[in-house]
This record gives structure tokens, sequence and C-alpha cells, in this order.
């Protein structure tokens, strides 16, 4: 289908992203904009229907604004595979890259070379990309050439310190903390809208809250937002909740949690201590709000498990260490008996631990198993297998963690700074549903089927909300000058189609998607327009 230079969108329930009630209208576009929205009134005296060259009778659907992926791992997809089909059939259409402090910009050769080896898992190694970029605004000229979906971006922090650091677990210098906030601002100047940590995984864990809040100020000063994936969602969670809200209130900068979650069998049913944390500080003026995934479980590399000692020196010490007798045996020391800073401080539980993706395809039976199902079945122990994995592999497996719980999913998805991220991974044969499926799992499992959230406050936590973190002066809300990133679908049967059996399904009662007002999505298939662009941040 072409570009809609001039449609009117007829008789579709209006959920416009701020959470008021839907109403039913006609909505013209052109131009790629929202040009007027006029309440249905046939037979009315005096009043006529905007007419145009096109019209889409919308009778039935739900039109709302695109859903924006606060937390998305397609940093490498996106130019793999300019389609995003995975995202542009949930009603995606915009995401935000640069993740959990690891992805690839700024870079040099060397850290580039050591970052694609630290995230094969989330990625692939881009040996099949010409990643000719160095900077994040080469990196955003890149998506520029044409993607079905726009893309924000985030500077990681993790590899800001790779990049001037290296992957040592030292204090930076202040030599070292100058150039780092140097590249930030760069970075943050050529549009990126904040920053990303991963506090978990090296070498960004190795920052102290110093370092941290020194470049959140930077952050800060470009009217930008920290988003971290902090350093515990394990034993200790609060506590480091806690010590983002510190940060984030020393620097004076807006806080954004990445996949605030509560998981492993120490925070059962603690989510309401974590909102209790949040409103206390939301009374005293804080700025803060959080992303999450709707399914109990988990998903990461099978090497973000080990401490960061391990990691220490990048990759090759990774494997290295892997390698050798007598360091592998205190890494599964700290794995099995201590809880390792990588696996969040708890003692790690082989049978929660599912392989999701491998590289080498002669490992793709290990694939769908648990590691202590696989040890089982190759009669050693689950260290052994999953030792074998990490050197076999190059680092490379991903797994899902089988450690969530449903009440706090659902205590967290209702608070108001609530926004929804997939965390989507679309590397491994058998990745999680939630990179295919998170969209239209709120719409339709937690809003039609439970009734967690009203559907009109369903759409503002995946549309509205996060347009507002983004601080975007024209998208996330069907209104008049907007621009025309809309989604159509059926409330009565809106459901992700994916599955832990079949994660690659693509959703259903999704017909229409409109980037930029052009169908990327029309009648239930994929187009061949590709619209998106990067949406950077101009500094204020």
């Amino acid at each position: 289908m072409p570009a809609a230079r001039e449609l009117v969108i007829r008789g579709a329930e209006v959920v416009d992203g701020t959470g008021a009630p839907a109403r039913r209208a006609d909505v013209h576009l052109g131009g790629g904009r929202i040009l007027a929205i006029t309440p249905e009134t046939t037979g009315a005296p005096g009043r006529r229907r905007p007419g145009a060259a096109r019209v889409l009778d919308a009778e039935g659907l739900v039109l709302a604004p695109g859903f924006i992926d606060m937390h998305a791992h397609s940093d490498l997809a996106l130019l793999r595979d300019p389609d995003h089909s995975a995202k542009a059939a949930q009603g995606v259409t915009l995401e935000v890259l640069g993740q959990d402090g690891l992805s690839y910009a700024p870079v040099d050769e060397r850290t580039l070379a050591e970052v694609r080896s630290a995230i094969t898992g989330w990625n692939g190694d881009g040996s099949d990309l010409d990643l000719d970029w160095r900077s994040v605004g080469e990196y955003l000229d890149r998506l520029d050439r044409g993607i079905a979906v726009n893309a924000a971006y985030l500077v990681p922090q993790g590899t800001l310190r790779a990049l001037v650091v290296g992957w040592e677990d030292r204090p930076a210098t202040p030599a070292e903390r100058e150039r780092m906030r140097r590249l930030l601002a760069e970075g943050l100047a050529e549009g990126a809208v904040g920053m990303s940590s991963g506090l978990t995984y090296t070498p960004g864990m190795y920052a102290d809250d110093a370092e941290l809040t020194e470049l959140c100020r930077v952050v800060a000063s470009y009217g930008g937002y920290y988003c971290p994936h902090h350093r515990s969602y394990g034993a200790g969670a609060l506590e480091a909740y806690r010590e983002m809200l510190a940060v984030a209130r020393a620097a004076g900068c807006p806080l954004h949690l990445a996949h605030a979650t509560m998981n492993f069998g120490v925070n059962k049913g603690r989510a309401p201590e974590l909102l209790a944390l949040l409103d206390e500080a939301l009374a005293a003026g804080a700025d803060i709000s959080l992303d999450t995934y709707p399914y109990t479980p988990g998903s990461t590399t099978l090497a973000a498990l080990l401490p960061s000692w391990a990691g220490e020196g990048g990759p090759r010490e990774a494997l290295r260490r892997l390698a050798d007798e007598e360091s592998a045996a205190r890494i599964r020391h700290d794995l099995e008996v201590r809880g390792a800073d990588g696996c969040h401080g708890v003692p790690v539980e082989w049978e929660t631990i599912e392989i999701s993706g491998v590289r080498d395809p002669a490992l793709r039976p290990y694939v769908g198993r648990t590691v202590a199902a696989s040890a089982a079945l190759d009669g050693t122990s689950p260290w052994a297998t999953a030792r074998r994995l990490l050197l076999a592999d190059g680092l490379g497996p991903t797994v899902l963690q089988h450690v969530g719980h449903e009440e706090n999913v659902r205590a967290i998805m209702r608070h108001p700074a609530h926004t929804g991220g997939s965390d989507g991974i679309l590397q491994g044969s058998k990745p999680h549903p939630r990179a295919y499926g998170t969209f239209p799992r709120y719409l339709g499992h937690y809003a039609r089927e439970l009734g967690v959230l009203s559907l009109e406050e369903c759409v503002a936590h995946l549309t509205g909300r996060p347009a507002a973190r983004l601080r975007l002066p024209d998208r996330g809300l069907v209104r008049e000058g907007y621009r025309a990133d809309l989604v159509l679908f059926d409330p009565r049967t809106v459901a992700a189609g994916s599955s832990f059996e079949e994660p690659r399904r693509t959703p259903v009662g999704i017909p229409y998607v409109l980037v930029d007002g052009e169908f990327v999505l029309a009648e239930g298939r994929r187009t061949q327009a590709l619209p998106g662009r990067s949406v950077r941040r101009t500094p204020r």
C-alpha cells in the first residue's frame, strides 16, 4: 500500500495515548502528520465528514499512537534486516537502542571488536555487516539510510569505559573521566537521548558511583535521561535501586529504570517494597520512569552470569580463565556457592537456565533445554555443560532465566511511572517470545483478559508516557499536528502469537501500522516501506 499522503481513517475508536476514554472519530492524515480529528457525526445537521482521496474503513478497530519500545536490542538487527517485522508487526513505531551499557558507538577499532565479541549473543558478531561508523552521529546516520521503524539511541556507559579505560577493574583516572565526559557530550550533541548502564556487565560494572554521577551530570545538561540496568535484580535488588536513585538525585538527572523487575526467590512478593521506594522519591520531586516486559522469565547471555572478575580484561581474558582449570574452579564456586555478582548475588539454579540460542550449529541440540537437563543427558555436572558451551561457542550462548514472579510483574505494570519495553533479543533459534509479542501481550493478555490495566491506560503506558520520557514534541499521541505514527488493532482479538514453544510467530489482531504516515503493515502484511529514521534529541 502506498504512502498515506491524503487518507481518512474512518470510524475508528480513537485511544489517544493520554489515558482518556476512547472516542469514535475520523482521523485525517496528510504529509506524514495528523491533520484533523473529527468526531463521527454522520447525519448531524451542518456537519460533514472529512473527505480525502483515500478512505480506510476502521469499523471495529482501535486507532492508537504507535507503540514505543523503551528497551530494545535491535542495534544490528535493524541493519541486518531493515524490514524488521518482529517489531513492525507488533505496532512498534519507535524503539530505543544502546541499552544495558553496551552497544556499538562510540568506538575505535579495538573497542568495536571487543564489544562485538562481548554481546554477540545479543546481536550476532556483526561479521555479516559493514560496521563503517565510529561515532554516535555516524551510527545514527547509518540508520537514516532506511529502516522499518524509528530508532533513538542511548550512549552506552560500558562502551565508553571500554574505549577510555579498557576492561580493567579499577577506578578511572581524572584524565579518563574527563575523556568519558567529553565523548558522552559528543554523543548527546549528535542526537543521543541519554545514557545507559549495564552494572552487572563488564566493564560498565567497574564504575563507582562518583564516576556515574559525573557522567549523569553531563546527561542532565543535555536534557537527557539515565537508563541503568542496575547492580542487582536479585539478592541486592532494593539496595541497587536505592543506589540509582541516589546517583540520579546527586546529578540532577532524570532516571529511567531498565526492565524494573524483582526476580529470584529472594524477591517473591516484594514488588510493593520497590514501588514504595519509588513513590517516596517521586513525592520528593524526583523525575523517574521505568519499563518492564509482560513475562516472568528474563533473558541474557550465559556469559553474563559469570563473576565480574572473570571478565576483567575483556572477552578474550574471560575465555582464557574459563579454559584454565584453577580459574574455572573459582568461577564455579562463585556461581554455585557464593552467588556471583553477574548472577545478581544469588547462587545459580541451573534448572532455571534454559539455552535459547547458540552460534555454532553443532551446539543446537542444547537449545530449548535447561543446563541442568542437558547435563543429565550428558552424564556430567551442570557447570561442566555450561563451561563447555561458553568455550565452544566463544561466549555466544543466550539464555532464558526462569526466575520471575507473576505478582511482581502485575504490580509493577500498574504503576503510573511504568512504560513498556520488550528487552527483546532477536538472536538464537529459540529466543524469548517477548521480542515478538510484548506489545500485543500487554493489550490482549493483561488488559483484555486479566483487566490489570484498562485499554486506555495500557495504551498510555505504551505510547504517551514513553514519548514524554523521551521528550518528543510530536509523537506518542493521536493529536492534530503530530506525526502519523499509528497502529490499528482489533481489541477483541489482539494477542501475541509468539510463545516459548514458537517464539517467532507474529501477533494477531494488528492489521495496520503507519510510520511517519506510511503503511509498514497493511491488511496484516508487511509492505516494502522503510520510512523509519533516527529520532535525535536536540540539546536544550
